[in-house]
């Protein structure tokens, strides 16, 4: 016997109480079962608690938060007009542009529909004060952009019923803090409230004390102690000067389709994009001094295999799932343990495989061990031949640091701050 337009009464999803709109939706998406985050925060968001819930990259939380905020809006009588009842704030563009797709495509059963609202910085804010004139019950947003649209009279943040973090670890950080205070603020006291991320950091666990009533704690345990699943881990030991030639050569060597290199700055993205291109090898810089229809364009590209290699900052190391992503390399290693997780977490989605590959300098080993140390996993060092390191890590006993006889350069200077960081930085949980 079938339930409600065929939807199969012993569906795995409709088992966590999910409506038949919303399973026909799932369906429609390939989704055979839920994830361990899905099954472990979907059915206490639907009885309305609150959750925190934490899973590694790639794991399904958008749709665990997606089902569970149109599942209410499906059994809440909305007013004619509409009004902003669900809001989910993210830090990046690129990860408010993918949310929204997948809550739209989530939706597209529903009786009634839902209008889902996207906005974010970077762009003109007229069309996306053109867009609200209607309404929208989803809001998915970026802080700053939020608080310009509320300033501008073009959005009204009171009628809010259920508020989303995601990536609630990055919403923390320096330059979001204030907002997110600012914006939370704004809301109505009453509300549900669901955290997700994929590190939990002190920081992140005192917010959900905060902000969060009697939580649900969701945190399957196949996210324990594993930074993602299938991801082959690999570090290079190189020297800097040869790092741009041994990504040339792995690049040669590897048949992989889409590649996402890692860099420290700005101006690597571009320098290293441009010798990689000299080599007759399609890649582009991405980074945020781009303009977002520029970002647009290079994510596009690289998605239909027109660039194969995207040289990016740490702005792309969340929020981005690029299908087919066969290996993430770090060129420059990330400040902490928490970005390496997201990093890497780029590949191997969605039950595929992937590769990892970080390049190790004689002065970046002691971080790297610190990042080793974080996820609970040892890498073992590797060398290729016509690439093996002859520079020499710098006796730890030295004042000076870097080369004898030297006073610190300004990259040693900042190899030093990024290793202090690590140091401080409290432990990750996956």
């Amino acid at each position: 016997m079938s339930g409600p337009r065929g939807t199969p009464p012993s569906s795995p999803f409709a088992a966590l109480g999910l409506s038949a709109a919303l399973v026909r939706a799932v369906q429609d998406r390939g989704y055979a079962e839920p994830t361990a985050i899905q099954a472990a925060a979907i059915p206490p968001a639907l009885a309305g608690r609150d959750v925190v819930g934490c899973a590694h990259t790639g794991s399904g939380k958008t749709a665990a938060f997606g089902l569970a905020l149109l599942h209410h809006l499906e059994h809440t009588r909305r007013p004619a007009l509409r009004r902003a009842l669900a809001l989910v704030l993210v830090p990046t563009r690129e990860l408010a542009q993918q949310v929204g797709e997948t809550i739209r495509a989530l939706a597209v059963h529903l009786s009634d529909p839902v209008k889902v609202a996207v906005v974010f910085g970077g762009v003109s804010i007229n069309p996306q004060m053109m867009g609200l004139r209607g309404g929208a019950e989803v809001v998915v947003a970026t802080p700053g952009r939020l608080l310009d649209l509320v300033a501008h009279n073009a959005l009204r943040l009171g009628d809010v019923e259920v508020l989303v973090l995601d990536e609630a670890d990055r919403l923390l950080d320096e330059g979001f803090a204030d907002e997110l205070g600012r914006l939370l603020a704004l809301l109505p006291a009453r509300r549900q409230n669901l955290l997700f991320s994929a590190t939990l950091p002190p920081a992140v666990q005192q917010l959900a004390q905060t902000l969060l009533r009697d939580p649900v704690r969701a945190d399957p345990p196949t996210t324990s102690g594993d930074a993602a699943p299938a991801i082959e881990q690999r570090a290079l030991q190189v020297d800097v000067a040869m790092r741009t030639p041994l990504l040339r050569h792995l690049l040669v060597q590897h048949a992989w389709p889409r590649v996402l290199v890692f860099v420290a700055t700005r101006y690597a993205s571009e320098h290293v994009a441009d010798k990689l291109r000299r080599a007759g090898i399609a890649a582009a810089a991405f980074h945020g001094d781009m303009s977002q229809g520029a970002r647009t364009q290079v994510l596009a590209d690289l998605r239909s295999g027109a660039l194969r290699v995207v040289l990016a900052t740490d702005m792309a190391a969340r929020g981005l799932h690029i299908a087919g992503l066969s290996a993430v390399i770090n060129y420059d290693l990330p400040r902490s343990a928490a970005d390496y997780t997201h990093r890497i977490g780029r590949t191997a989605r969605a039950g595929a495989a992937g590769t990892a590959l970080s390049f190790i300098s004689a002065a970046t080993e002691p971080h790297f061990r610190l990042i080793e140390k974080r996820q609970g996993q040892r890498v073992p060092r590797e060398q290729l031949a016509g690439f093996e390191p002859r520079e020499a890590a710098a006796p730890a006993s030295s004042p000076e640091g870097g080369i004898k006889g030297r006073r610190k350069s300004r990259k040693d200077k900042l190899r030093e701050a990024a290793a202090q960081a690590a140091r401080i930085e409290p432990p990750v949980i996956d």
